[in-house]
């Protein structure tokens, strides 16, 4: 497993916080997993919260009519990049 950057690290702080996600650390989760289905196994409801954590965290909006919106929330690694692009 690759190791997580510091960016990427508060990132999955912040999906085991918000998703409430008990039995997984933020150390756990590996930056190129997929973030849903087989990876981490999130879905849809959690894909929501997670956008809404996201605008309050760091003012970036995540919509669900993006084109490229499957791609951001690929991988802890591509969500957190799109995060540190955008809140630049």
């Amino acid at each position: 497993m690759q190791p997580q950057s510091d960016h990427e690290k508060e990132v999955a702080e912040l999906i085991v916080e918000c998703l409430n996600l008990e039995d997984i650390a933020a150390s756990d989760i590996a930056p190129e997993e997929p973030l849903f289905g087989e990876g981490l196994g999130l879905d849809s409801i959690d894909a929501l919260e997670l956008a809404l954590a996201i605008t309050q965290k760091y003012a970036v909006q995540l919509k669900a009519d993006d084109a490229n919106i499957q791609e951001v929330f690929g991988s802890l690694r591509s969500l957190s990049a799109y995060i540190a692009q955008e809140a630049a």
